[in-house]
């Protein structure tokens, strides 16, 4: 597609100088203006490469308009044209954000190669942002990220279980991000328009618990002072998540129990029952089955909850992820802390991949708030987070795969020191595969037709420099 220009000059006879040369010269589209104030208005209707504008025009001078454009597209391209011994404006456009200027009288062909220098920028920074565009796109899933197999298994299930009205249960180790995968189910399902309500079950006492998801009226205990309503009434019609609902008692679990099966709660203190439209997600870190056999949760409950069941790994499961994580997470929380944009050391990166995570994501999150805190500089160093006497990765099979069938075990195991050995070797050559192939003795192509295989990307090692 022919990049598209704008000029913007007071002359007439500058502009049609300038749009009969370009054209036929750089194959674009051009259009003109002849003040700034028309410029501004064409800017809103459509969208160009570059801009060339020259800085004294009657109104509105080139200067003003430039630090309009900037405010509101601050990636466009602007090439400004001064009057010859006027420099000092020059250079106080380039101040103000243009990519070039041009001083009168000028000659055409270096005019055209340094336009061409202007549009091949355009050109680069519109390709950067595709491709970060892209990158987020893979990666990114509801505020969940990695773009591992078994993350993308993940995406898949709930996308699947989200446009259903069924309950979910959605199971995995403390920190490995439910909270977030109920949030995502609401958000796609058709009730996202309607209330999330969510439950920490484990924080609220039991003989609180039942008031709080059912309501009560006026008298029903003592200090009842007034109705109130349950958070299942204020879930109606949208979605409550009753998170770590392994944790509550056999008494609670019976009364749930009625809501899934009759779609109606009973108030304390209120004779009557009221009817209820509401989707139940629930989550757990505990294994429910061993639970049913020590008597400790209802067998009947549990197949009424574990409908749509969705497992969220572990992060020693998925080790290839841990550089998008990490970088992530360094992102929003720079901004949230209020810290200037900082990065992780290649060091410190090597580390992350190799640590156990028995805390996952959380544990991670918390040692990335604090390498923000304490790092003296823009780049965050395994001292800033209390790892510099980390000299080796643990042993990665070790508790991870004794009970897993043959097969199944070997491939883990592979997967897991791939990650490992693959990580450690584009962490230390930033991400340039053929460096990293030469260190390890392989042909580049070798070494690229196992990360494909083991769908490791080096695109986030090279993010850490």
């Amino acid at each position: 597609m022919p990049s598209s220009i704008l000029i913007v000059d007071d002359e007439q006879d500058m502009l049609q100088l300038l749009k009969r040369s370009l054209e036929a010269d750089l194959n674009c589209m051009l259009d003109t203006a002849s003040s700034a104030e028309k410029a501004l208005k064409m800017l809103t209707t459509k969208s160009y490469d570059l801009v060339v504008a020259d800085i004294k025009m009657p109104g509105m001078g080139g200067l003003e308009m430039l630090e309009l454009i900037k405010r509101d597209q601050p990636d466009l391209t602007v090439v400004m044209i001064t009057a010859y011994g006027r420099i000092d404006m020059a250079v106080e456009a380039m101040r103000r954000g243009a990519y070039d200027f041009v001083t009168k009288p000028f000659d055409l062909d270096a005019l055209l190669l340094r336009l061409e220098k202007a549009l091949e920028r355009s050109r680069l920074l519109k390709e950067n942002l595709q491709l970060q565009k892209e990158f987020n796109s893979r990666h990114d899933f509801q505020n969940l990220v990695g773009k591992s197999a078994v993350m993308q298994r993940v995406y898949e299930s709930i996308q699947m279980v989200a446009k259903t009205d069924l309950t979910v249960l959605v199971t995995g180790e403390s920190g490995t991000g439910k909270d977030l995968t109920a949030r995502a189910i609401h958000d796609l399902s058709p009730r996202s328009k309607n209330a999330f309500v969510a439950v920490n079950c484990p924080s609220v006492p039991e003989h609180i618990l039942e008031s709080e998801l059912f309501g009560y009226k006026k008298g029903a205990f003592t200090h009842a002072t007034q109705n109130r309503i349950g958070l299942f009434q204020e879930a109606h019609q949208g979605t409550i998540f009753l998170d770590e609902i392994g944790d509550i008692s056999p008494t609670i679990q019976t009364k749930l129990l009625r809501v899934l099966q009759e779609k109606e709660i009973k108030p304390l203190g209120d004779p009557k029952s009221i009817e209820v439209d509401v989707r139940i997600i629930a989550s757990t870190n505990q294994k429910l089955q061993e639970k049913i056999r020590k008597a400790e949760f209802r067998e009947d409950f549990f197949y009424r909850i574990n409908v749509l069941p969705i497992r969220l790994p572990a992060l020693r499961e998925h080790r290839e992820d841990i550089p998008l994580i990490a970088n992530h997470l360094v992102k929003i929380h720079c901004v949230k802390l209020n810290s200037q944009p900082k990065r992780i050391s290649p060091k410190l990166m090597n580390i992350l991949v190799n640590l156990r995570w028995e805390g996952n994501v959380r544990q991670m999150e918390n040692l990335i708030m604090r390498g923000i805190l304490f790092s003296a500089t823009d780049e965050i160093h395994p001292q800033d987070v209390g790892l510099e006497n980390e000299s080796r990765p643990e042993r990665l099979i070790e508790g991870t795969v004794n009970n897993l069938p043959y097969r199944e075990a070997k491939e883990q195991t592979l997967q897991e020191f791939n990650a490992h050995y693959i990580g450690h070797l584009l962490t230390v050559s930033k991400g340039n595969v053929s460096q990293a192939a030469r260190h390890c003795g392989l042909e580049r192509q070798a070494l690229q037709q196992i990360m494909r295989r083991y769908d490791i990307d080096a695109a986030p090692y090279r993010n850490t420099r």
